[in-house]
């Protein structure tokens, strides 16, 4: 490690990262200005935003996130901003089932966001909790998730030890489930049973406004991404904010021309859709990916692996997913997929894998940017809705 490399930590990337301090600005270098920028005012509108819940909560429900994902550094910061300690504890809360809602989906969404259902939202609303909440949820543990990877990509380009967090010993939601494939949707559509490059349509699960009742404020939120027909974004706008951000950055993301090249971005994204189990963004991504890269056998290779999931439904073996790839296309899956579990896994291995193949640290932040923000779009899409076969008269939306 060299002496520059020596002289910030895990902790002071982080702390670049959100405020714009100086001491670990060196690791930075490397991340495209917007895409920071966004961050900064994902963060900000998430958490110095005036909220549905108090920041003390939000804070402490990101806590429980970082725990659950591993994450000794935004453990620790959330645990400074002001965490609930109540929120923060290891054992049940009984004294508020409206909290102990809200900390059972988290717990939920932080492991096996492809568990989520129907019923888990129910649970949210029969305690009280509006649509504005459970979306606002969603996009807490969906970011946090984000933030992780950045950090933890970061850390494995410069060669940086990253603190680990304790999981907590409480049983999650998650445990003894199984994901919902195939059989049909909430409304009688028909629910896709594999990954697939067909497009798909999506559902919500909560009631979403309609596009003559949305502010300029949420119209904004996702101008750049999409028009008012779609019900995905119209749903988000019920956090205009944190969408506006979110869609800005997808753009700072996926659109520049240099860097990584877009097929591998998109590359990257359906390998964290297949670790995450998000048939709906795998099925965007890999159409994406094999456009630009006109390997279509390759794609189709990577949806088909059938990966052997745990009593949570997390993935054990990720290495099937680079079967078959050439040299370059496994080192990218195997990075992608690597940052793509519950407590992330990438080192100084993979990073040294990247950079023999001749990728640039440049276009390995790009390859940790596109992994990491779709463990945050994989998060929204599976906790908030159902995909289903183009087979009805519901719009295609996205």
């Amino acid at each position: 490690m060299s002496d520059a490399q020596q002289s910030f930590d895990a902790h002071q990337i982080l702390d670049a990262v959100l405020t714009g301090a100086p001491e670990a600005s060196g690791a930075l270098v490397t991340v495209r200005p917007e895409v920071l920028a966004q961050t900064r005012s994902a963060y900000d509108a998430l958490y110095r935003a005036p909220q549905a819940l108090p920041a003390s909560v939000l804070h402490a429900l990101a806590a429980v996130t970082a725990d659950w994902q591993g994450s000794g550094v935004l453990a620790d910061w959330h645990r400074t901003q002001g965490a609930s300690p109540e929120l923060t504890a290891a054992d049940p809360l009984s004294s508020d089932p409206a909290l102990a809602a809200l900390r059972d989906q988290v717990d939920l969404l932080s492991i096996s966001p492809a568990l989520a259902t129907l019923a888990d939202q129910q649970q949210l609303t029969a305690v009280g909790h509006d649509s504005r909440t459970v979306v606002l949820i969603s996009q807490l543990v969906a970011f946090e998730s984000y933030l992780q990877r950045l950090v933890a990509g970061l850390a494995a380009l410069h060669g940086l030890d990253l603190p680990s967090a304790d999981a907590p010993t409480r049983t999650p939601r998650s445990r003894g489930r199984v994901a919902a494939h195939g059989g049909t949707t909430p409304t009688g559509r028909t629910r896709p049973a594999a990954f697939t490059r067909d497009q798909l349509q999506w559902e919500p699960w909560i009631e979403v406004p309609a596009e003559d009742e949305l502010t300029d404020e949420q119209r904004d939120s996702f101008a750049s991404k999409a028009s008012v027909n779609s019900v995905y974004f119209r749903m988000l706008s019920l956090t205009p904010g944190i969408t506006r951000a979110r869609s800005e950055l997808d753009n700072a993301i996926f659109l520049p021309r240099d860097g990584l090249p877009k097929a591998e971005r998109e590359l990257a994204a359906a390998v964290t859709s297949k670790v995450n189990d998000c048939i709906y963004c795998a099925s965007v991504h890999a159409r994406k990916a094999a456009g630009f890269s006109k390997r279509e056998e390759d794609v189709d290779a990577l949806l088909a692996v059938a990966l052997e999931r745990d009593g949570d439904w997390i993935a054990a073996q990720l290495s099937p997913l680079a079967d078959g790839q050439d040299d370059r296309w496994s080192a990218i899956i195997d990075a992608a997929a690597e940052l793509s579990r519950p407590r992330p896994t990438l080192g100084a291995p993979r990073i040294s894998d990247l950079r023999e193949l001749g990728l640039s640290d440049a276009e390995i932040t790009d390859l940790v940017t596109a992994a990491g923000f779709f463990a945050w779009a994989n998060r929204l899409m599976l906790s908030l809705g159902d995909p289903s076969l183009v087979d009805s008269a519901l719009p295609v939306s996205a």
